[in-house]
């Protein structure tokens, strides 16, 4: 049995940020472009659901994934 990755804890230094501004703040993608491929292609999930919206507002506590990396938006 394969252990899964580690999540990784993300300050944001507030409460809410945008799912395309996280992924690149996060060091997920590189650049807008990769973020609405990654997103359109259905690559992207939080909270262990795919999610389509670069708009949509992370919150405290939320966890996204992207190619095998799982990170934690935290205060």
């Amino acid at each position: 049995m394969t252990n899964p990755a580690p999540t990784d804890d993300v300050p944001i230094g507030g409460e809410s940020i945008r799912l395309g501004q996280f992924l690149k703040f996060a060091g997920l993608l590189d650049s807008g472009g990769d973020v609405k491929e990654a997103i359109v292609n259905g690559y992207v999930t939080v909270n262990g659901e795919v999610d389509l919206r670069r708009g949509r507002q992370l919150k405290l506590g939320d966890v996204v994934s992207f190619g095998g990396r799982t990170v934690r938006v935290c205060p």
